[in-house]
């Protein structure tokens, strides 16, 4: 029960998923091998160690761990037995053994291939002590790293979910006081280990043995003492050495109950032992509500870990606290100074203050392969107009990553219009379902004045735009917006409307169908407006191209000298008497213009009379006035309208 808190802080994490599997795996293994009593138990057995490998390396000791109680078990059978048979598929000791063996060595060799035939290689901040040049500094570390896990699972108080960068210092010194932790906990496994030899015949402690097993074999690929890991201290690689530890300790307290010595002594013992852990599963489930309170209560446990300061201004500068960032990313120098993350993320932060190349040259110093410095350097180059340094920064970086999406976007801001079509392929290759991608290479072929292929590409960029899984409201607004303007510069309203009616249809999601309808309207009568506004635009024929002698509706106007004329007459009438008034004379030109619209009139057919404001036309319409042949004293001479362009005021059509 003791080390219930550390299997609850293992489950907690979303790494610790991996462990829980291999370990539910590895104790199916167990029982198929030695609980079940089947042909197949063996290959059954095995099945489940491949599942608990897969899962976790550590996984792959289940086989290791049943081999040495099937010989701990069979002990005094195959000593005793004259005659052993060594045959493939009986069912003796050896049989058994040597198959799991076999599958062991199978099992090993497929993991390797699966890792291409080498080990993970890990830096110096992961595992210090790995790559101390000290062999006895490395010994007397990963001796006491072994003891101090041990301690874990008996007091599981100092819990950390990161124990990386000097969370262990190293023991450099015979003398440190920490050697003590260490020879107490070989002493314990010791005495553990010959007390299960001395009963090996007898086997009246087999718990013992199978706690002791549990708690070794499974621990040994995370000792770094046969492999380099990538870690000093894992909680998550606890989890099946726990339940050894839970055997032990219970099989502990079995014994001292049988011998009846201090039973209530023991009873509460126990109670405390229990409560204990279930109120340190409770607190450490607490620190694992947040991100914040997570790192807060590791902080405090663990204020030298350069990792954990790290991780916490990562936090901070999530949620826009740059100034306490900045200070946890220098308590994280301060206590690792070669740390090329810290160094990039600071640099990221004191663009205002000039030290960010500092630090991005120094990220690189300490990791020549930093991709997000090389490209961090290389904008912060583009800003200054160092365009050749910023160039070298870039192709430096995708050559290191070559699917780095944002350094072919950077590249773009930087190479010549001649140059761009290339980087635009590979952007459309590494994503091809990204609409932004199509809306760059449409603005490209705009700009080069293509836009029927522009309007190509905004058109892609709408439909991956439409898709749930990767398009965003933004992106159909954006190449939506993109494709209108490409058709109003073609010329193509009709084109547009119809886009933007069927953009309101499919967003019926956003908007009511009523709304819609309204805006469909809406959009119907802006195009009637504009058609109307064209008409209107047609310049005016002038009078002197008229050669017809009907009625012009140049004829209709009133000249300047006339209408004063009129005006002072009125005045004058009103000033006389009745008796007085005498009636107007019409001059010569009043007559003429009378004798004119006569003769005019004569040669029309006689119709009921009508408005003129309202069937006045500026031409005659043969159809309209019921004429089959055109009269000589009506032709005109055929004036083409000079050719025009419709104009339509931006405000008719609002873009979205």
């Amino acid at each position: 029960m003791e080390s219930e808190s550390l299997k609850k802080n293992a489950v907690a994490g979303v790494v610790g998923r991996a462990d829980v599997l291999a370990c539910i795996f590895f104790l199916s293994s167990v029982l198929l091998y030695h609980g079940s009593s089947g042909r197949h138990r063996i290959w059954s057995s095995v099945a489940m160690a491949a599942l608990s490998m897969l899962a976790k390396e550590t996984g792959l000791t289940a086989l290791l761990f049943n081999v040495a109680f099937d010989l701990y078990r069979c002990w005094n059978t195959n000593r005793l037995s004259s005659t052993v048979k060594l045959r493939w598929r009986s069912d003796s000791s050896c049989g058994r053994v040597i198959r799991a063996l076999a599958a062991l060595v199978l099992l090993a060799g497929a993991r390797l291939a699966l890792l291409q035939g080498s080990l993970p290689a890990f830096s110096p901040q992961d595992n210090p002590p790995a790559f101390h040049p000290s062999f006895s500094v490395r010994l007397m570390t990963f001796c006491y790293l072994a003891a101090f896990n041990w301690w874990l699972l008996l007091y599981p108080w100092t819990l950390s979910h990161d124990w990386q960068m000097g969370s262990v210092p190293l023991i450099t010194s015979w003398w440190d006081p920490r050697n003590l932790l260490t020879c107490a906990a070989f002493i314990a496994l010791l005495a553990l280990s010959y007390r299960c030899l001395v009963d090996l015949e007898l086997q009246r402690h087999t718990p013992a043995v199978v706690g002791l097993m549990l708690l070794v074999i499974p621990y040994l690929p995370a000792s770094n003492l046969l492999v380099t890991v990538g870690f000093v201290v894992a909680e998550r690689v606890l989890y099946i050495p726990s339940v050894g530890s839970v055997i032990i300790t219970v099989y502990g307290v079995q014994l001292m109950w049988r011998r009846g010595s201090g039973g209530r002594l023991l009873v509460l013992g126990v109670a405390v032992l229990v409560a204990g852990g279930v109120a340190r599963t409770h607190l450490r489930n607490r620190d694992w509500r947040t991100r914040e309170t997570l790192l807060r209560a590791d902080l405090s446990v663990l204020p030298h870990n350069a990792k954990l300061h790290y991780n916490f201004a990562n936090f901070l500068k999530d949620i826009e606290q740059q100034e306490n960032a900045i200070k946890h990313y220098k308590e994280a120098l301060q206590l690792w100074p070669s740390y090329a993350s810290a160094h990039n993320n600071l640099g990221t932060l004191v663009l205002a203050s000039g030290r960010a190349e500092h630090h991005f040259l120094q990220a690189l110093k300490y990791n020549r392969d930093h991709v997000n410095a090389h490209y961090n350097l290389a904008k912060l180059y583009r800003k200054k107009n160092r365009i050749p340094e910023s160039l070298k920064m870039l192709e430096r970086c995708i050559s290191l990553e070559p699917r780095f999406v944002q350094a072919y976007l950077e590249l773009l801001l930087l190479k010549p219009d001649e140059e761009k079509k290339g980087v635009l392929d590979k952007l459309l290759e590494l994503e091809p379902s990204n609409w932004e991608h199509y809306v760059l290479y449409g603005n490209w072929y705009k700009d080069r004045g293509l836009l029927p292929i522009s309007l190509e590409y905004y058109i892609t960029a709408m439909r991956l735009s439409f898709n749930t899984a990767t398009g965003t409201i933004r992106g159909e607004v954006l190449s939506l917006r993109a494709a209108c303007l490409a058709l109003r510069t073609l010329g193509q309203y009709s084109r547009m409307l119809q886009l933007l009616i069927r953009w309101h249809g499919v967003r019926g999601d956003a908007q009511p169908p009523s709304r819609r309808l309204l805006a469909a309207r809406a959009w119907r009568l802006r195009s009637e407006l504009a058609e109307r506004a064209a008409h209107y635009a047609r310049p005016r024929l002038q009078p002197d191209t008229v050669t017809s002698t009907c009625l012009h509706h140049s004829q209709l106007e009133v000249s300047a000298d006339y209408t004063n004329k009129l005006k002072q007459e009125d005045t004058d009438s009103r000033l006389l008497p009745q008796d007085m008034k005498a009636p107007r004379v019409p001059n010569s030109e009043d007559t003429k213009k009378i004798v004119d619209k006569n003769n005019c009139q004569k040669n029309l057919p006689r119709k009921k009379s009508v408005s003129l404001s309202s069937h006045f036309k500026l031409t005659h319409n043969k159809s309209e006035i019921g004429h089959k042949k055109s009269c000589p004293l009506h032709k005109k001479k055929k004036i083409k309208d000079p050719e025009f362009t419709p104009y339509v005021s931006d405000h008719l059509i609002k873009t979205y």
